[in-house]
Parts: C-alpha cells; structure tokens; sequence
C-alpha cells in the first residue's frame, strides 16, 4: 500500500515538475513566446494598394493590435518592441469566384457568370524578433471571403471585412508568437 502511494506521489511530482519547467517556454493560450519577450510593437499599415475603403489601413492596424493584446502578455508599444510587425495592404480585390453556366433560351450556347464574389485581402509582413532573430521573416499573408453574386464591392462593410481580417490575423499570429 505505501509502495503504491509513493509511485502516485512521484508521478504528481513529476508531472508538477514538467509542469513548471515547460511553463517558461509555453503558455495555454496558444502562444510560443520566449519569457525575455516582455513588448511588441505593431506600426502603422499603409495601403499600397490603393484600393478599398479610406479607413481599411487604420482598421487593419487596430485590429492587428487589438489581437495580439488579447491573446498574448505581451505589452504593445508604439515602436521599438522585442518583437516588432511593420507591415503594407499589398492587395485588396474583388472578382468573381464560382463560376457557373447558365443557360437560357435567348442564349443557346449558354453563359458563364459569377456564383458568387470573392474578397481578397493581402498584407505583406515584415517580422522582426529582436530576442531571436532567426525568427524573423519577411512574407506575404491573405485571406478572403466569398459574397453572394448580387453584392458588389461598394455593399461590403465593416463586419464582412472584419471576417476576413480575422483569419488573416489569425494567420500572423501563429507564424509569429505561436510558432506552429
């Protein structure tokens, strides 16, 4: 009996320990930050595209702030973080997603035509891990979402963009901080 609570009591023990050991590498949150990283610093997003709403480069910016604010212990500063996103909306497009063959009696060879619309952001990141710099990288990120056919690109608000923010953001975050 004592043999079995000694092998019980060692086996908490360990894993207690792994416990503590991997909690100054790994957080539950789904983050890979080293502990010296203590800021980040995300700068302001231009818009060279040229294309899409006149606020999208502030809505980008914010929303990539705000994301990392709430999914990490990270503080955000204006510049000059341990780690450090500077970034450009190389893209914003909208054309026609889901073709589909429409045949008619006036047309009878019939007619290829939009199912639907696609939306396609696309932001290049520069990465910057002051800690660790074999992290750091330079790369390309979009994401998109598909709108029905009759919607066209001036009917799109802010939630519809915000979809797609989401999983582009999404994107960064974990090549970034989660590492994975």
């Amino acid at each position: 009996m004592i043999l079995k609570i000694c092998k019980q009591a060692s086996a908490w023990t360990l894993v207690l320990c792994l416990t503590l050991f991997l909690g100054g590498c790994y957080s539950f949150s789904g983050t890979n930050i080293s502990p010296e990283v203590k800021t980040i610093s995300i700068t302001n997003f231009n818009n060279a595209s040229g294309q899409g709403p006149a606020s999208l480069q502030q809505w980008v910016t914010e929303d990539f702030r705000d994301y990392f604010q709430r999914n990490t212990n990270l503080r955000v500063l204006p510049q000059g973080g341990d780690l450090q996103i500077e970034g450009q909306i190389m893209g914003y497009s909208f054309s026609p997603a889901a073709i589909q063959r429409t045949d008619s009696p006036a047309n009878q060879g019939g007619l290829d035509q939009a199912g639907a619309n696609r939306l396609t952001i696309t932001v290049q990141v520069r990465y910057t891990d002051t800690k660790n710099p074999a992290n750091s990288f330079d790369q390309s990120f979009n994401s998109f979402f598909d709108f029905p056919a009759n919607q066209d690109i001036n009917q799109i608000n802010r939630s519809q963009i915000n979809q797609i923010m989401d999983r582009l953001i999404y994107n960064v975050f974990t090549k970034t901080v989660a590492n994975w």
